[in-house]
């Protein structure tokens, strides 16, 4: 009977494969949150004492590191493939849906992504490290803006902050040919408006503009909120569009009632794409509305809105309801190059 497969990554790479295998999964928070603290907890230390530790039996004295994860631990520090690491490969590591592969290939970045500065389960370059480890060129962070209060949005204070964040990663990050971008989830304000400073929605390279309030609102009223947004100059990426949620932790929701024609129309018209949320639970916009835009004569932005490292692999969900749809690939602009897109955005 053969043994353990051998693995030669080292117990943190473990540690955050499972945990993005798990996230990617859509399983419990609280069982991603154990693996990513152990990997925390090794990250800074030297990889003797992590082995030391091992053999003296003493990994589950370390802040964070409990019973499961120090068997994490010590299999890889043999040498060998961790159980748990095989059985999440097993569960959670192969194809997320079938179509869109080709769509897929094309993709370059994703529009749409949370750190923990708002809502998002993990730092700015945790985010950015599975990018990368994902093989995209770019991926632009939209932490949301400050009338979001639940979900901690970011003050323009705030928000200039995070930007010299960015700027410090992409840094550290300059010889990988990735580039973290600068963006935000703005809200679509009751009148239309956009919750951020026209100061700072000008320092950003994206913006992605999202109702979050009122989704109940009157359908004339919702439209002419919704057009008055699009109309906006800063306006990039129209963000699920209904706001609806048809699976999930959260439960359901009901799309918002708004002239969708009318808005597709104002997308075309001010060259602002439609987002295709990849989100499982979201589905936004729902089929006929994906169509009815696809008619229109929109652009499209197929997104993760990631609120963690594994939800930034949710974008092939997206790609297969474009394909679907018959979308062209040159209207969906994350299949751009960086620099067409960031001309796109600056417009």
């Amino acid at each position: 009977m053969s043994g353990p497969e051998p693995y030669a990554d080292g117990p943190v790479a473990a540690l955050r494969r499972i945990a993005f295998l798990l996230e990617r999964g859509r399983e419990d928070t609280y069982k991603v949150k154990a693996f990513r603290a152990a990997a925390a907890t090794l990250l800074p230390m030297d990889p003797a004492d992590v082995a030391a530790a091992t053999a003296a039996g003493t990994l589950t004295e370390l802040p964070g590191i409990g019973a499961s994860t120090a068997a994490v631990i010590a299999e890889a520090v043999r040498g060998e493939t961790p159980a748990r690491l095989a059985r999440a490969e097993a569960e959670h590591g192969g194809p997320l849906v079938q179509g869109g592969e080709e769509l897929m290939a094309a993709i370059r970045g994703d529009l749409h992504s949370h750190s923990d500065w708002s809502d998002g389960g993990s730092p700015i370059e945790e985010m950015a490290f599975t990018a990368i480890e994902l093989g995209r060129e770019y991926q632009v962070l939209t932490d949301h803006s400050p009338r979001l209060k639940v979900a901690r949005g970011l003050s323009a204070e705030r928000l200039a902050r995070q930007l010299d964040v960015v700027d410090a990663v992409n840094a550290h990050l300059a010889d990988t040919g990735f580039t973290l971008l600068k963006g935000i989830e703005v809200d679509i304000l009751d009148d239309g408006g956009l919750d951020q400073t026209k100061e700072m929605l000008a320092r950003l390279d994206v913006r992605v503009a999202s109702v979050h309030s009122k989704l109940a609102m009157e359908p004339a009223a919702m439209t002419r909120r919704m057009v008055a947004a699009v109309a906006n100059p800063f306006t990039n990426v129209l963000g699920h569009c209904t706001g609806r949620l048809v699976t999930g932790g959260r439960g359901t929701r009901p799309e918002s009632r708004f002239d969708a024609r009318r808005v597709f129309e104002a997308c075309a018209e001010h060259g602002v794409a439609v987002e295709i949320n990849a989100r499982p639970e979201r589905r936004d916009p729902p089929t006929r509305l994906l169509e009815l835009a696809r008619d229109v004569g929109c652009l499209f932005s197929i997104d993760s809105d990631a609120h963690a490292p594994g939800q930034l692999d949710f974008l092939p969900y997206g790609a297969a309801r474009a394909a679907e749809a018959g979308i062209d690939p040159d209207r969906i602009v994350n299949t751009w190059p960086r620099e067409r897109l960031l001309a796109w955005a600056s417009r």
